[in-house]
């Protein structure tokens, strides 16, 4: 029993984090919850205590899923800016049926004007993911794929609001040839950073 009941409470907070990204944290229900979890409220309050307390832990499955796909994009790629470059198309370019966007950033407009600590945790991860990006951009400076002046970390905030910008062009509900081009234009600005060495 001790071993399956990790596997069961990663599987109920994959499910709750597909809900929540589709539908956001006011507009899902305990009833929504209910079905997608396959859990009675009982169960899920002695889980998780609360609905906002599910969600954090949602967010946080997610943060860790994205992060990996970063780290997995730079162990394939030939360089840093690449592993960025590439980063920006995959984004661009979402799986058949995934929700649309990013669930950090939708969390942070959701919650913008409320004093949440799921809103703070939304806005934790962007900063990790900035400084994920900024490290990225440091080792290019450092391997000479960037000039020695290029400024990491302010090359990493515009990535990481191009990379904004995209996930609400995905929100909005652009058509999938648009965002694609976009994403790819992010790429390309990224590539063409290493001309001006």
């Amino acid at each position: 029993m001790s071993r399956a009941a990790p596997y069961n409470r990663e599987t109920a907070i994959d499910a709750a984090l597909t809900l929540f990204w589709r539908r956001g944290f006011h507009a899902t229900s305990l009833k929504d919850l209910e079905a997608a979890l396959s859990m009675k409220p009982g169960s899920i309050y002695a889980a998780f205590h609360s609905k906002e307390a599910l969600f954090r832990e949602a967010l946080q499955l997610y943060r860790n899923r994205s992060a990996q796909n970063v780290s997995a994009r730079v162990e394939n790629a030939d360089s840093p800016l690449e592993a960025l470059a590439e980063h920006a198309r995959r984004t661009g370019r979402p799986k058949s049926g995934s929700p649309a966007g990013c669930i950090l950033v939708k969390t942070v407009l959701e919650l913008a004007d409320e004093a949440t600590e799921a809103g703070e945790d939304a806005r934790t991860y962007l900063s990790e993911m900035q400084e994920l990006f900024r490290s990225l951009f440091e080792q290019a400076r450092d391997t000479g794929e960037l000039p020695p002046e290029a400024d990491s970390r302010r090359l990493a905030r515009r990535f990481q609001s191009n990379m904004f910008g995209l996930a609400v062009e995905t929100l909005r509900g652009s058509p999938a040839e648009d965002l694609a081009a976009l994403a790819d234009d992010m790429a390309d600005e990224v590539l063409r950073l290493r001309q001006r060495q």
